[in-house]
This record gives structure tokens, C-alpha cells and sequence, in this order.
């Protein structure tokens, strides 16, 4: 092949947005902001043609400004690409590399993968390089995903509402599917296709059976169109009790025939319409859902039937083990362990047991989970929150990049080194099945997800699925600049107050290993005080157990023992209080208010401490924005310094609230020159939030 024919495509493309541009922004473009102003030229080829090689080129087309050198985009399979004997082995069908070679004497930089959906994933790496200010000179990239099936759990409902959902209504607009298909679900697709997600559950794990019906296909299957050239494919959640439901049967118990063949025709209608339909989601026997217990029957009975009905497909289920019942009332944490270590290895093999990262609820700071390291023989599929249920909704700045990595970074201590991600990504056991699922915090709102720093959760979740090793600062600096460009002073400051915003939640809402002290319901405002739910485990005092004497959830040999269900050096150090990290003291210990801490003050003193400093924070926060007005476009500006300003506001009464609540139990004054609450805590009880978003009305 002549130069003069890969080159013959030769287009004028605009630069990248200035930061400083005066044009309005309101956040829809995402980290994906392309150029607007169009100077400068680009040469791309495209060796091979398929729709998603088409979207390839267009994407540079779109979002790439001039480079230094022409773009060919290929398979590992074309001979030009072959002959140069380039190290494509282990990349897999989605890793990608990105070089610059010499073709036809022209030096040129190659994006190449295995598949066309590798050179995708190699589209948006070079973007990504180029737009965070790397030289289109000498690139060498290089890149396959860790983590198999990388995975956003929509918890949409059938209305279009979202369970804890805070940035609008559902975007699938059901009612319209499959006939309207809305150009933002191509944007959706385009977005996680960017930080390599592969796939999408449309529905909320507490499922409507309603979902499984034809007409329902027919709209999932609209979407998995839209989705397929992107490389996502569309999973669905489940109801346990659907074959009762729509099936007309007495029983939905996995040992009866019958059942087993009801699932196994709805599968096959489903990949009559979807062929590449990804598999089934689902909640069983938790939170009142129905499950295989109802019969007698395990959860590997359950996850199993529904395996098979899927297999000869080359569909996967992933079985949730969260596990929220009555029936083990010592301790809440230790339920899914308790249910899901005898049964390791008793799983199909296309089954994945999806693991939230804490063994309670999606908490601000949880220790990791302790299934991670305890079913060598099944893979683990890790769940991670990214839509903020526990950390302020859409309105408090809080990046959970740290969050997430201080999960996958956890020694199990089931192995010498093993982590988390270890057992995650397969790499422990050698699983070939892997998987992380985010549960998603997209809406309707015009910026997707309710403001502008929560897009950097989205985005941090998509690239440590890719790569769980990567750093929570380098996603959140690579973050900062795809969002609002290259300037030094925004990109430093931003990243800056990302990486403490999430430390800052945790303080003024409850440091030192406390957790779910949130008012009923809604998990929005504090609640630390209620104690009149009917279940035990439903309520604050629970979690906390504060006396006049001392505060936290004994989980030693003393109390629960839940730290019996960790192993060598982790549950060594969470069994005594001296070895515990402080950060999770109150989490494994009950410990009187006077216990001397590590900075020399009293565990009192030391709460009191993290309230101020994380409201201290937050004012920082605020400040930090405000030297940034004339850098940030106004419309993004505007809404995030409105956005810092309430949480200021809110961030003070969850400390006050706390606080006053603390002291009318402990009987303790606060330390000197410490700020009293604002009110008296009757009236902090008397506040509701009684139309939270999130939460059905």
C-alpha cells in the first residue's frame, strides 16, 4: 500500500477549548470536551472497516486537535501490521497499543488492538494522552484491561424513577423504547466506552418481573443495539419470583424442573432478540426480595439454575452477596460471609458472587469485605457505590477514587501480599471470570450526574476497572485536565481538593470507624439518636452503641467476633484495639470516651476533632473554588461554588447535630475554645427530609 493511499484523508479539526473560553458550559460533554474552533489539520486511515473502526475514526475526527503525525488505525491482523512483529500477545480481545511506527517510510502513530473493540479502547487512550498533555511524539501505549467484565449497575426503575438515584429521572425512558431511541444513549455509550466499561445492567436489582416480558426485551434489545458497536453489552436484573410472577407457576424453587426449564425458555427468547445479552443480575433473599432460601434450597442452587439456562449462550450470572435479613441478628456485618464461605466452590463457572467493598452498606470508610480471600474457589466480583447514598447525594464534593482504591489496596491477609484487587481481577486463583460493578449515579440531568465533580466518580470507576492498580491522584489530575483543561493552577487545585473531599465526608459525618448514622430512610441528614425502627439493625444506635462509658461495635472474641472472619495479619490487627487502625477503631472496638489516641488526645477530644477539621475542610474547599472564578467557565463555576456553599452549611449541622447528640450520652464538655452546636438537639431531632430524592415517595 502507497503513502499516497493512507494518506489520501486529510481533514480540517478544531483545537481544544481554552479554560479560560467565555463560551458556557453545563457539563454534558463530560471529560469528552472536544475542540470548538476549528484550525489545524489531521490525517487518519483507517485499515479495516466495521462500525466500530467507524466510530474509532471518528472519535479522533471529533476530539483530537492537530497532531504531529497522520493516525492509522488497524487489527493486529492486517499485514502491513503484522510484518512489524509489534507485541500484541496477551493484549486479548480488548487491549490496545498505541505506537508510533513507520509505514511505507512514513513515521506514523498506530492505534491497533486484537479486535476493533481494542482499537476503540486505543482511540480513547491517545485522546486521553494527548488531551492531559502528553507529546504526540514517540507514544508508546500499551494497555489491556485487568478486570473482565467492567460493569455499571443501573438502579433504574420501570417508572423511570432511580432508587438512590440524585441526578433525575431515569435516562431510559421506557415508555418511548424501543421506537424512540434518544441520542444521548449513543453519548452514554460513547462516555463509558472512553474508560472502558463493557457493560450496562439497565434495571434495579429489586427487580419487576414485568421486566422480563416481550415488550420489555424488545426495549433492552433497542439499547443493546445502540450499545454493541461501543462494546457494551446489556445485562438485566432479575426477580427470583418471575416464573410465579409470568410464568404461572406454583413454585420458583431452583431444584424443580419446571422452573429450571422456565428460565431457561425466557433465556432463550431474550437471546432470540439480543444475541450478545450479557446474562442476569440478582438479588435474592435479601431486604424481603425472594430467593432460593424461601425453599430450603442454597444460593449456589440459586445462581447455578439460572447458569444454566444461560451457558450455551455464553451468558454469566452475577449473584449478589448482599445479604440483609432478620435472620442474623448478632451482627448485621457478618451475614454474607456467614451464608457465602460454605459454599465456595460449589458455583458454576459462570457464575460471579458480587461482593460489596464493605460488609455493610456503601459506608463513607468500611474495612474491606472479609469474602475477599475467603472463596479461593470462586470468582469474586467486586461492588463498588458510585452514585453517593451515604456521602452527601449530589451536592457534597466527594471523590471516591480514594475510597476505591483503599479497598482494592486492602491485604487480605488470606495470602503473603494478596489484596484485594488480586482477588478481584482473578490474578489470586487464576480465575478467568473477573469483574467489577459500580452501581451508577446517572440521571437526566444535563450533566449526567448531578454536578460536575461527580462525574470524576463515573470516570474513576471506569479506569480502575480497567486497571485497579492505577492511583486515585493520577485519575483524578487526568480527570481535571480532560474536564477543564491544562492550566497548572486549575488542574493542581482541583486535584487538590479532591483527594481530601472524601476524607473530609467521613469526618463530619462520623471518623473513627463509625458508621450508618443517618437518619431514617432517606440516608441523607444524621440520625445517630434513632433507636425505635423495628429491626435492630435498622437503626444508628445499633451501629454505634455509645454509653456514658464509651462508643463503637465490639467485634472481638468479647463481643460479635466478627473479626474471627478475617485472616492472619488483618484479623491479628483488628482483634485488639492497640493494633487497629484508628481510623476503624470504632468499627472492631467498644472503647471508653477517655482512651489516649496516637496524637496524644482523649478519643472525646479526637472526635470532636475530626467534626471541625472535616467543616474546616469544606470552607477550604470554598476558597480554593473561588480562586479559580476566572478560570472555569461560569455556568460549571457557579453551580459547584452553590453546590460547596450548601455543603458548608450542611457539613456544620451534621457536626452540631453529632455532637450534641454525643454529649447528652457521654455527659462530656467539649474541649476548650471548641464552637457549641447552633441548636439544642431536640431541635436537631425534629428535622426531616421527608421528599429526599433517591427514595420512593
Amino acid at each position: 500500500m502507497t503513502s499516497a493511499r493512507i494518506w489520501r484523508t486529510v481533514i480540517a479539526i478544531p483545537l481544544f477549548l481554552s479554560a479560560n473560553s467565555a463560551a458556557a458550559e453545563d457539563g454534558y460533554a463530560l471529560w469528552l470536551r472536544h475542540p470548538a474552533t476549528s484550525v489545524g489539520q489531521i490525517n487518519v486511515k483507517r485499515l479495516g472497516d466495521s462500525e466500530t473502526m467507524r466510530i474509532a475514526e471518528a472519535e479522533l475526527r471529533r476530539d483530537l486537535a492537530a497532531p504531529t503525525q497522520p493516525i492509522v488505525l488497524a487489527l493486529a491482523t492486517m499485514p502491513a501490521v503484522k510484518a512489524m512483529r509489534l507485541p500484541f500477545e496477551g493484549l486479548g480481545d480488548e487491549g490496545y497499543l498505541v505506537r508510533t511506527v513507520a509505514i511505507d517510510g512514513q513515521r506514523v502513530t498506530l492505534v491497533a488492538g486484537n479486535s476493533d473493540r481494542g482499537v476503540l479502547y486505543g482511540t480513547f487512550a491517545l485522546i486521553r494522552h494527548l488531551a492531559t498533555g502528553g507529546s504526540g511524539d514517540a507514544i508508546d501505549l500499551r494497555s489491556a484491561p485487568k478486570v473482565r467484565l467492567r460493569v455499571l449497575n443501573h438502579w433504574d426503575n420501570l417508572d423511570e424513577s432511580v432508587e438512590r438515584g440524585y441526578a433525575g429521572q431515569s435516562i431510559w425512558d421506557w415508555w418511548t423504547l424501543p421506537d424512540f431511541r434518544d441520542p444521548r444513549y449513543t453519548d452514554y455509550a460513547r462516555a463509558n466506552a472512553s474508560i472502558g466499561i463493557n457493560g450496562t445492567v439497565l434495571n434495579n436489582v429489586n427487580a419487576k418481573a414485568e421486566s422480563l416480558t416481550a415488550p420489555y426485551i424488545a426495549k433492552a434489545a433497542a439499547l443493546a443495539d445502540i450499545f454493541r458497536p461501543w462494546g457494551i453489552r446489556v445485562y438485566l436484573s432479575v426477580k427470583f419470583s418471575a416464573p410465579i410472577e409470568l410464568g404461572g407457576l406454583k413454585t420458583a424453587d431452583p431444584r424443580d424442573p419446571a422452573v429450571a426449564a422456565w428460565w431457561k425458555a425466557k433465556a432463550d427468547e431474550i437471546y432470540r432478540t439480543i444475541p450478545d445479552f450479557g446474562g442476569f443480575l440478582v438479588k435474592a433473599n435479601s431486604e424481603g426480595q425472594p430467593g432460593p432460601r424461601d425453599y430450603g434450597a442454597s444460593h449456589a442452587d440459586g445462581a447455578n439454575m439460572l447458569a444454566a439456562a444461560v451457558r450455551d449462550h455464553g451468558g454469566i450470572v452475577m449473584w449478589r452477596a448482599f445479604v440483609y435479613a432478620e435472620t442474623d441478628p448478632e451482627d448485621r456485618a457478618k451475614q454474607a460471609y456467614t451464608e457465602f464461605k460454605p459454599l465456595d466452590g460449589k458455583f458454576a463457572d459462570n457464575v460471579l458472587v458480587q461482593v460489596k467493598n464493605g460488609a455493610i452498606d456503601f459506608q463513607p470508610r468500611e474495612p474491606f469485605h472479609p469474602l475477599f480471600g475467603a472463596m479461593p474457589r470462586t470468582p469474586l466480583m467486586i461492588e463498588f457505590q458510585i452514585t453517593k447514598e451515604y456521602l452527601g447525594f449530589a451536592t457534597h464534593l466527594a471523590y471516591l477514587g480514594p475510597l476505591f482504591t483503599e479497598t482494592l489496596d486492602a491485604k487480605t491477609g488470606r495470602k503473603p501480599g494478596e489484596t484485594v484487587a488480586d482477588v478481584v481481577d482473578g490474578q489470586a486463583e487464576h480465575h478467568s471470570l473477573s469483574g467489577m460493578a459500580g452501581v451508577a449515579n446517572i440521571g437526566r440531568d444535563r450533566d449526567w450526574s448531578g454536578s460536575t465533580f461527580n462525574q470524576a466518580n463515573w470516570y474513576a470507576f471506569g479506569r480502575l476497572a480497567w486497571d485497579p492498580d492505577l492511583s486515585a491522584e493520577a485519575i483524578a489530575r487526568a480527570w481535571a485536565k480532560q474536564t477543564f483543561g491544562n492550566d497548572p493552577q486549575v488542574v493542581d487545585t482541583v486535584t487538590t481538593m479532591m483527594m481530601g473531599s472524601r476524607e473530609a465526608v467521613v469526618d463530619y459525618t462520623g471518623a473513627l470507624g463509625l458508621a450508618h448514622l443517618v437518619a431514617t430512610s432517606h440516608h441523607y441528614g444524621p440520625g445517630p439518636w434513632v433507636a425505635d425502627l423495628a429491626r435492630p439493625e435498622w437503626n444508628p444506635v445499633y451501629y454505634h452503641r455509645a454509653d456514658a462509658t464509651g462508643i463503637g461495635f465490639d467485634r472481638t472474641a468479647t463481643g460479635s467476633n466478627a473479626v474471627s472472619q478475617y485472616a492472619g495479619p488483618a484479623a491479628k490487627a483488628f482483634a485488639k484495639a492497640d493494633t487497629t487502625p484508628e481510623s476503624l477503631l470504632l468499627w472492631f472496638h467498644h472503647v471508653p470516651w477517655n482512651r489516649r489516641m496516637a496524637n496524644g488526645r482523649t478519643l472525646w477530644g479526637d472526635l470532636v476533632a475530626h467534626y471541625d477539621q472535616g467543616v474546616a475542610y469544606v470552607a477550604g474547599m470554598q476558597r480554593q473554588w473561588d480562586g479559580l472564578k476566572s478560570k472555569i467557565d461560569e455556568e460549571r463555576w457557579q453551580k459547584t461554588a452553590t453546590y460547596l456553599a450548601i455543603q458548608n452549611r450542611e457539613a456544620r449541622c451534621w457536626r452540631d447535630a453529632s455532637l450534641a447528640y454525643w454529649m447528652a450520652v457521654n455527659h462530656l464538655p467539649l474541649p476548650a475554645g471548641v464552637r457549641p452546636p447552633e441548636h439544642d438537639l431536640p431541635w436537631y431531632k425534629a428535622q426531616q427530609f421527608p421528599l429526599a430524592p433517591g427514595q420512593a415517595h
